[in-house]
């Protein structure tokens, strides 16, 4: 059973970080390439970052670019969200997802698209306060 399970969420102020992890279980980590998405209320689900399954690559939407990371660790399972300067506007439940890739230096075609991720984490609530 594939489990994609998101923590690290809460209530951070304007200008203040927090660090977004997502453990994955089920499948074979090392050959997924993972992404990172956010939904407010009302909104459409929008990409934030994605990164390769060997870590090489890495993709940032470009409202959260210079202010966001996103990070790996194949040994662990795990694929991590630094967020840094955070804005009222990064407000929303953020989910992470899992994409099968043959080339390890990827994040492939169309990764900004949520239909290309194959497996979802249940969402975490991420608060900036002003």
């Amino acid at each position: 059973q594939v489990q994609l399970v998101e923590s690290g969420g809460g209530l951070v102020q304007a200008g203040g970080s927090m660090r977004l992890s997502c453990a994955v279980s089920g499948l074979a980590f090392s050959r997924y390439a993972m992404g990172w998405f956010r939904q407010a209320p009302g909104k459409e689900r929008e990409f934030v970052a994605a990164i390769s399954s060997s870590g090489a690559t890495t993709n940032e939407a470009d409202s959260v670019k210079g202010r966001f990371t996103i990070a790996r660790d194949n040994a662990k399972n795990t694929v991590y969200l630094q967020m840094n300067s955070a804005e009222p506007e990064d407000t929303a439940v953020y989910y992470c997802a899992a994409r099968f890739m043959l080339n390890s230096a990827s994040t492939g075609s169309n990764r900004d698209d949520p239909k290309n991720y194959n497996n979802w984490g249940q969402g975490i609530q991420v608060t900036v306060s002003s």
